[in-house]
């Protein structure tokens, strides 16, 4: 498996149609050592016979800054898409899935000197495709969290949650970040109240008093007060608590900082889910 997954490298191989002729990709497959492995009648059909060699081989292909590997070449060259490109549904999935994947579009600029005193400076534009956390950290994959998040909730009958689960996800690949974010809170919602009602609770249907029950109603607790994760004063630090109302913020927040903001609720809610999962199936076992 690549570092990358496979809506991400589709729509790298997308972005790169956007802004190539047919001649262009024909010397590029060249270059990469893959023509004549798939059909190029149609742009779509080169998008996918590309796509579909980086996602299946692990083959290396010699770039402009080294050998590495197909899957890493086709983001690299995406990132490069011109201004114009970066308007299309096909920038946005690729830049969602990048951000799913752990890594971000970075660019930096610099001021080049002019070679005479009345020449004017030239500004160099570097793109590049980093990691947005340390590669070597355990516990930060999140394709691996979804997974293991999802094997959890259908181990246990967690059908509504997982439903909003990948809808969340859905919505995110398509840069509707609101959706997702909506998506999410409900996902956060519906598996604490259905582990609390697995452990026993049976008062009013009420979120809140799900989340109180276990942090207090459960013995031994679900929610520990040790980790600050549920208290029984509301001016404590609460982790569940306040990370619900996180999910529940007020006003717009337009432009990047939304599609930052989806990206850190996406991230938070995998991790999260996954510690509270783990823990429910260790006890339910």
């Amino acid at each position: 498996m690549t570092e990358f997954n496979r809506m991400t490298l589709v729509a790298a191989a997308e972005v790169i149609s956007a802004f190539n002729a047919h001649s262009d990709m024909e010397i590029l497959e060249v270059e990469w050592g893959i023509a004549g492995r798939y059909a190029t009648g149609s742009k779509s059909a080169r998008v996918a016979g590309l796509a579909k060699i980086a996602i299946e081989e692990p083959l290396e292909v010699l770039t402009e800054t080294g050998q590495q590997s197909l899957a890493r070449a086709l983001i690299e060259r995406a990132a490069k898409a011109p201004q114009s490109v970066k308007k299309l549904d096909c920038w946005k999935r690729f830049v969602a899935g990048l951000r799913f994947d752990g890594f971000e579009v970075v660019e930096s600029k610099t001021e080049i000197e002019a070679e005479y005193p009345w020449g004017t400076p030239e500004i160099e534009t570097e793109v590049q495709v980093v990691r947005m956390l340390p590669s070597d950290v355990p516990e930060l994959d999140f394709r691996e969290a979804e997974s293991e998040v999802e094997e959890l909730l259908d181990r246990h009958g967690f059908t509504v949650a997982k439903g909003h689960l990948k809808r969340a996800i859905s919505a995110f690949s398509r840069g509707e970040w609101s959706s997702a974010n909506g998506e999410l809170r409900n996902f956060y919602e519906d598996y604490l109240n259905e582990i609390s009602d697995r452990l026993g609770y049976s008062g009013p249907q009420n979120s809140k008093a799900k989340r109180d029950y276990l942090g207090d109603g459960v013995t031994p607790p679900f929610l520990l007060s040790d980790y600050n994760e549920w208290n029984a004063s509301n001016q404590k630090p609460q982790f569940v608590q306040g990370l619900m109302n996180r999910m529940h913020p007020h006003g717009g927040h337009p432009g990047l900082s939304e599609e930052e903001d989806a990206t850190f609720r996406l991230q938070t809610s995998l991790i999260t889910a996954r510690l509270f999962l783990r823990r429910f199936d260790r006890r339910s076992a």
